[in-house]
């Protein structure tokens, strides 16, 4: 895995971990990538600054603004894509094999079918996980 830092348009500077230099242009060439604080997807690699030891900082993120931020993330990728229930191993080999419309899309799939699809080369990413409205939790 890589870290890259990376930068919106609006300022924001955020992490996000790729394979590898070729899964990042990929994923920002098809438009994945974007600001996780204001959904902007004019995002760039920042420009880096070494870590020195010890000058790191120690503060930790508010939780409910980490989950905030995940949870507008997420509605964002499902806002932006076309469910395509338990037809997204088919779709998604279709769309890869140029069969299909290129565009994005979300479903259901089981373990084996994700891994198969990832061995084939097929580019999938499963959503991070069901996250909850935190201003709804106690």
């Amino acid at each position: 895995m890589i870290v890259f830092d990376l930068a919106c348009s609006g300022g924001h500077v955020f992490e996000a971990w790729f394979g590898s230099q070729a899964d990042y242009d990929d994923q920002r060439a098809r438009k994945l990538v974007s600001c996780p604080i204001c959904g902007d997807g004019a995002v760039d690699k920042a420009p880096m600054a070494p870590r020195i030891s010890g000058t790191r900082s120690n503060a930790t993120p508010d939780p409910k603004q980490v989950m905030q931020a995940m949870m507008m993330a997420q509605r964002r990728m499902l806002a932006n894509s076309e469910d395509v229930g338990d037809r997204f191993a088919s779709e998604a080999r279709a769309i890869h094999a140029g069969d299909s419309e290129d565009r994005l899309i979300h479903g259901q799939t089981t373990p084996a079918e994700a891994k198969a699809l990832i061995e084939e080369g097929v580019p999938v990413a499963p959503l991070p996980f069901p996250v909850r409205d935190p201003a709804r939790d106690n």
